[in-house]
């Protein structure tokens, strides 16, 4: 076995306090990375604090960055010292369709990389706020050169989320793309779609977060509370992402999708409720989008290494954890906390 530590909590509101864990040996196509840089998902928080569907004890983080400090004998990809990310799924059947597809994350097999069981010994999986991870190599993603690896943590769980809409539908030059929320997946949405050469408009219910918008890229910042701009967005986009994670009202944005448009809801996960008339009128269509597949993953990577694309991040020695946590909960972040993990 490999000894690390990690955050760990042992549960429902417990705080993550560094402990000795071990890594199992590895496989023959496995691959060691010393975690260097683990984003804060919103995913973590709702695990950590949950008692409905927690599953203790508990490492969180599924968005991490690092190098690789070993590898399995079957290894033809990665060398000691290679830098290289990982994301938050970690093993599929590699047999079904969804995985012929390139679509990793709906096998119905799928391993996540925390609080997910392992396909050969049902041992459960332990997340990246940790000192090292294991993980097979086909879900091992070689890191662009030249970008802060903090920035790019965030872009394995917040930026594929984001990614797959925008490419599923063809987002490119002449398209109209609305995001909704200019946070941790928003932040990232609005950069990537002005990247593909999309006009961006940013839906915001903060005013003060308009010159932000603009310094990602949107052409266009509608303040989301006022009627008056709300109304002259109008049936004026061809994909809305929208990326805010509590429960909302969907109609205002679908009445900004134009003809045969389609509004993505990715943030928030529960049971939506939605006027079927809101849909019927311009033949608009309701989607959804989460995570992605190995493929796709470094589709985006590669993408974001040519742009120079990374998250803005807020960094912080792993010994804050509860600090990020705290300020997550009351969205005090601009726009993703990432753990340096190097501590560890």
């Amino acid at each position: 076995m490999r000894p690390t530590t990690a955050l760990l909590a042992d549960r429902p509101g417990a705080p993550l306090t560094p402990t000795p864990i071990e890594r199992r040996d590895l496989r023959d196509d496995d691959v060691a990375v010393r975690v260097t840089h683990c984003g804060v998902c919103f995913t973590d928080l709702h695990h950590l604090r949950s008692t409905a569907d927690g599953v203790f004890p508990l490492v969180p983080g599924h968005e991490f960055v690092g190098e690789v400090a070993a590898v399995g004998p079957a290894v033809t990809s990665y060398a000691v010292g290679d830098p290289v990310a990982v994301g938050n799924i970690v093993d599929s059947c590699g047999e079904c369709r969804r995985c012929a597809e390139g679509q990793e994350n709906w096998c119905p097999e799928y391993v996540l990389t925390y609080a997910g069981r392992d396909r050969h010994d049902s041992s459960r999986t332990l997340g990246g706020y940790s000192g090292e991870y294991v993980v097979r190599e086909r879900f091992v993603h070689a890191r662009p050169p030249g970008l802060d690896p903090a920035g790019v943590a965030p872009l394995l769980c917040a930026g594929i989320t984001v990614w797959e809409p925008l490419r599923t539908t063809g987002v490119g030059p002449g398209s109209r793309v609305g995001v909704v929320g200019i946070g941790g997946l928003g932040h990232l949405a609005v950069r990537l779609a002005a990247a593909l050469g999309a006009e961006v408009t940013a839906f915001t219910t903060s005013a003060a977060k308009a010159d932000d918008a603009r310094r990602l890229g949107a052409t266009r910042v509608v303040v989301s509370t006022d009627a008056e701009q709300m109304a002259a967005a109008a049936d004026s986009l061809d994909v809305v992402i929208d990326t805010v994670a509590v429960e909302h009202d969907l109609a205002p944005y679908l009445a900004c999708v134009d003809t045969d448009g389609v509004l993505f809801p990715v943030g928030y996960l529960g049971p939506l409720t939605v006027d079927s008339m809101s849909l019927l009128a311009g033949r608009k269509r309701l989607s959804s989008s989460g995570s992605g597949g190995v493929d796709r993953t470094a589709e985006l990577l590669a993408f974001c290494g040519e742009h120079g694309i990374t998250a803005d991040v807020e960094v912080l020695p792993a010994a804050e954890v509860a600090t990020a946590l705290d300020r997550l909960a009351r969205n005090d972040v601009r726009f993703r906390f990432v753990l340096d993990t190097t501590a560890l």
